[in-house]
């Protein structure tokens, strides 16, 4: 008896492990991915407010695994260019997908 108890708890605790352990599932990051996403974007929205060319309030930040997301409204095509190449420019940014729409 002592030992079967011990051993369902084994059972428990193992399938507890599993069906929540540390990996990754689809569509998620792990932690230090997205600490690192977030200063990528933090970095990357600094840069716009030194810059006098971008509109920092206007322009959306996302990132994710690296990849950066600009979306919002840019009041010229050097602006929209000006902020593709600042978050370009950042450390750590692998892509950039620049929607911003001119207007």
């Amino acid at each position: 008896m002592k030992h079967a108890r011990a051993f369902a708890f084994a059972i428990l605790a193992g399938a507890t492990l599993v069906t929540t352990g540390c990996a990754v599932v689809r569509d998620q990051e792990s932690v230090g991915a997205y600490v690192d996403d977030a200063g990528i974007t933090t970095l990357i929205k600094a840069r716009f407010v030194d810059d006098k060319t971008v509109d920092a309030a206007a322009i959306s930040v996302e990132t994710l695994n690296g990849t950066v997301q600009l979306s919002g409204f840019a009041k010229s095509a050097a602006e929209k260019a000006r902020a593709e190449q600042i978050a370009r420019g950042v450390r750590g940014v692998k892509d950039v997908r620049n929607t911003l729409s001119v207007r």
